[in-house]
């Protein structure tokens, strides 16, 4: 009816909004650094401790691919509250549940649960007017990377000062109480449901295949997510052991450390403003392999070392994230929200593949052992980097003025900044670009 205006999120949730997206985040992480005390209690095997943080990872991933889209068809105030009481369900099941395997299930369901981030977002971009979009889900970004950064060590301290079991007893607790603020608060916003769900899932997979720098990007931060995973799975096992033998509350302040890696996104941003996305990206791959191969260094039981290479692993990381959804959101704005969905799937796929690795890695070879995996990661992803061709319209110049000394210097300038494949400034030969998406 033309009568009725369609809701408008009040601003003062978008705050509450950013918590629980922290909230959410937080509980994909807190397994990570009382891995050993789980397996432990359950007495799993050390090869197998990966399985702690891999099933968490795995199932936000598969929410992001299958629960999701439903927000396209299905009224979004339900489905987000839908999903984060099932958040707080799986929270308080894992305070008492006793059974490993039934753990591990509750894990991987708690993960798809979590997704309800990837709901969030787009609900308050639709709910807003335009000019205050940007700004909103900017906070929420906020949200989300303070959630991963202090749940570390926020974990760590509790389990130091209570018992393991208790993280997720207040998890559990903070869920609930949200899930009831959130019930309280959030309009309805009812979609339009135009296509159907075979039909959005069919359209991903479209835009999967068709589109070269979204494949590209994501295995690029596949790989340095999964270093990232990589490091902070194993890491807590290394430290509690010689010549560290760190406590839990120790282990917490190492992971607290991470924190200071949230002053990088705003320099990357601009390093993409400025173009130089592709040099960026490489720069941000060899850190995050200097980092991993500093930690050797450390075997003598400095600390320091750790903490550093810590700072600098997870900075790195959290510049490749920002490289990588610049990079994304200038193809096709129509698109922009399914490309973000299997951009984050498909690199916490990747980061629970390199929890499992590194827990075997870290059983069978020691620490050396889970350092070569954490580098070969960002150093594949730097390899295929290097296949990335530039501007179709630069090629064809390339090859009518071969041999030419400015030819070869705009070629390798123009591979080390955009990733769009026809940047706006290039040789007067060859046929015209497109102009350049905004």
């Amino acid at each position: 009816m033309e009568g009725i205006k369609p809701p408008v999120l009040p601003l003062r949730l978008v705050p509450l909004l950013a918590v629980a997206c922290g909230l959410l985040i937080a509980n994909l992480y807190f397994i990570q650094p009382i891995a050993d005390l789980v397996a432990t209690d359950f007495r799993i095997p050390r090869q197998q401790v990966g399985l702690l943080t891999t099933l968490p990872l795995a199932g936000y991933g598969s929410g992001l691919l299958l629960v999701v889209p439903l927000g396209d068809l299905v009224e979004n105030r339900q489905l987000i509250l839908v999903m984060t009481t099932t958040e707080a369900i799986c929270s308080a099941l894992l305070w008492f549940v006793g059974q490993p395997g039934l753990f591990l299930g509750i894990g991987f369901v708690a993960g798809v649960s979590a997704s309800a981030i990837q709901v969030i977002m787009p609900y308050v971009s639709q709910l807003l007017p335009a000019e205050r979009q940007g700004r909103a889900v900017a906070n929420l970004v906020s949200g989300v990377m303070l959630g991963i950064m202090l749940a570390r060590p926020a974990s760590s301290f509790i389990a130091d000062t209570l018992a393991w079991r208790s993280v997720f007893l207040i998890a559990a607790a903070l869920m609930a109480l949200m899930t009831a603020i959130l019930f309280i608060s959030l309009p309805v916003r009812r979609p339009s449901g135009a296509q159907t769900y075979g039909e959005l899932m069919r359209s991903m997979g479209d835009i999967f295949r068709k589109t070269e720098i979204l494949r590209r990007r994501a295995y690029y931060h596949a790989a340095m997510f999964g270093s990232f995973i990589c490091f902070w799975t194993a890491v807590p096992l290394w430290l509690a052991e010689a010549p560290f033998n760190l406590s839990q509350g120790g282990i917490a302040w190492v992971a607290l450390a991470g924190v200071a890696g949230a002053i990088v996104p705003p320099v990357a941003s601009r390093l993409v403003d400025q173009g130089y996305s592709r040099a960026a990206t490489a720069g941000a791959m060899i850190l995050a392999m200097l980092a991993f191969g500093a930690t050797l260094l450390a075997s003598r039981g400095i600390v320091t070392i750790v903490v550093i290479a810590a700072i600098v692993l997870d900075g790195a990381v959290s510049a490749n994230l920002v490289f990588g959804q610049r990079a994304i959101y200038a193809l096709a704005p129509e698109q922009r929200g399914p490309m973000n969905a299997l951009y984050i799937a498909i690199f916490f796929v990747g980061g629970s593949v390199a929890s499992a690795s590194a827990a075997w890695s870290f059983a069978h070879f020691d620490w050396p052992g889970v350092v070569v995996v954490g580098v070969l990661l960002p150093l594949s992803a730097l390899l295929y980097s290097f296949s990335e061709e530039t501007s179709p319209c630069l090629a064809s110049a390339s090859s009518s003025q071969a041999g030419s000394v400015e030819i070869f210097t705009v070629d390798f300038r123009e591979r080390l900044s955009s990733d769009l494949p026809c940047p706006e400034k290039r040789p007067q030969s060859g046929p015209p670009c497109p102009p350049r998406p905004d």
